[in-house]
């Protein structure tokens, strides 16, 4: 007997782990307020959700913690804000570049804090993360071209609220535009995963960036709210969920601070019989299974022409057979762990309640760890509507699976949600895709392909999914005045 026989079929992947010797972490971390390193009076644990492992010690920012950082952003605004915009774009250059030297330790640091495969940090939020202020840094001399008839200044301090499904890119996101229009950040990374924005200060350090410039307090929603309610405050930027944003938008009401949202998302992947079916199923995994399903974005919702719907759905669950789930820092792995508890018990209670109002649930034979935080790829079928899990937006690995027959009964469909983030569309003729993104309610629509992103192109929804720009020019303009 073979080798090949005695172990069947499977050809198994042999670990490929990542080395955490890369990283070294403090054991206790603060503030970084006004270019140096603040003790915090409380803390708390970060954890790595793969293994539930102590990571460090974190700051629990207070409102005075807080406050000092506005006042470190204001006193360091009318430098920076009067600094040649060439000078400015400099320093962006700088982070950028040093973003590149440094992506192995951050995208170890990652997935290690964050729970996602280590090839989707190495590849995907690593990469984007530096493009974005090489993007910006480009345009930090260009303000009065990239607004014509107009005379660009900076607002002031921007309040940044950032999610823990891309810590460093969502960072990226915000910090960039806002330090190329001139303006001085305050930003708080998600309380789970605060460990890269943290390292990032290094970053700045590096980079010799003017203290105050960028200021970092790390906490929970207590110290999101300090942030958002603070008076020297003059535009704040929230990327999370619906309904902390809504209650952002009530603080804010009548205050004169601008105000854009990133919230939540519903997308629905549509897919057509004339597509080119394997390249489509791809783009379904890719869709909702990156990130765990830990994507604002995610075409969670999969609507299929009758015609072709079980031919799609038998080949998208041979195709779930083949995912790896397991140790993030392992290169072979497609589905890492899920971000906290509290996420796992609600992608839980929203899957029960999907065989309870009648789905009918499909997931893969996978030994997931005895440890950790961890959710098997799951697609439902036969999902109605009205089903809890065609309408909430579940922020996990769970697909739902719904079918019509025209493309009118597709459109029609696809918008029936309160949200409005994105939407995916697969067919081979351009005329059906042009019909189809005019009339579907998402500020994000792909055309054969999911999930793909770029500095250059302006990103955000409609409805629940919040509003506001992030990215391109559209990016630029909430941290500006643009007066005569």
């Amino acid at each position: 007997m073979t080798e090949l026989e005695q172990v069947g079929e499977r050809w198994d992947y042999a670990p490929a782990p990542e080395s955490r010797e890369i990283v070294q972490l403090q054991q206790r971390y603060g503030h970084y307020i006004g270019g140096r390193w603040l003790d915090a009076t409380e803390t708390y644990t970060t954890i790595a959700p793969a293994s539930e492992e102590p990571l460090a010690e974190v700051g629990q920012g207070t409102a005075a913690e807080v406050d000092a950082a506005v006042v470190a952003a204001r006193e360091a605004f009318p430098v920076w804000g009067a600094l040649r915009p060439a000078e400015r774009a400099k320093y962006l250059f700088r982070i950028a570049r040093i973003l590149q030297e440094r992506s192995r330790e951050l995208a170890v640091l990652e997935s290690l804090n964050g729970g996602k495969p280590i090839k989707e940090s190495r590849d995907v939020d690593l990469p984007l993360a530096a493009a974005h202020f090489f993007y910006y840094a480009g345009w930090a001399d260009k303000l009065e071209y990239a607004f014509p008839n107009s005379t660009p200044r900076p607002l002031g301090v921007a309040g940044q609220i950032i999610p823990w499904n891309f810590p460093l890119l969502m960072l990226s996101w915000k910090i960039a535009p806002a330090l190329a229009a001139g303006n001085t950040v305050v930003l708080k990374p998600a309380e789970t995963t605060p460990l890269t924005a943290l390292f990032f200060c290094d970053v700045l350090r590096q980079a010799e960036l003017p203290p105050g410039v960028v200021n970092i307090v790390t906490g929970d929603g207590r110290t999101g709210a300090a942030l958002v309610e603070h008076p020297g405050i003059d535009k704040v930027a929230f990327t999370g969920s619906t309904e902390v944003g809504k209650a952002i938008q009530r603080q804010l009401a009548g205050t004169g601070k601008r105000l854009t949202l990133e919230l939540g998302g519903k997308a629905a992947n549509v897919v057509f019989d004339d597509c080119a079916l394997d390249q489509a199923v791809e783009g379904i995994v890719n869709g909702i299974y990156f990130n765990q399903g830990h994507v604002c974005c995610a075409g969670s919702r999969l609507l299929l022409q009758e015609s072709i719907a079980e031919q799609v759905v038998d080949k998208l669950k041979r195709r779930l057979g083949t995912l790896r789930v397991g140790d993030p820092l392992d290169k072979n792995t497609d589905v890492g762990a899920i971000n906290s508890a509290q996420q796992l018990a609600k992608i839980r209670e929203l899957v029960a309640s999907g065989e309870e109002e009648g789905a009918e649930i499909f997931q893969p034979e996978c030994r997931l760890p005895e440890k950790g935080y961890w959710f098997a790829p799951t697609v439902f079928t036969n999902v109605a509507q009205s089903y809890r899990i065609a309408q909430e937006e579940i922020f996990g690995p769970v697909l739902s699976v719904l079918t019509f027959r025209t493309p009118e009964e597709a459109v029609e469909k696809a918008n029936n949600t309160a949200y409005g983030l994105s939407a995916g569309v697969w067919t081979e003729k351009g005329s059906r895709i042009l019909w189809m993104a005019e009339r579907l309610r998402a500020g994000v629509v792909w055309a054969n392909t999911f999930n793909r992103f770029d500095p250059a192109s302006p990103f955000g929804g409609y409805r629940e999914s919040g509003f506001g720009r992030e990215g391109g020019l559209h990016g630029l303009a909430p941290y500006l005045e643009l007066g005569e």
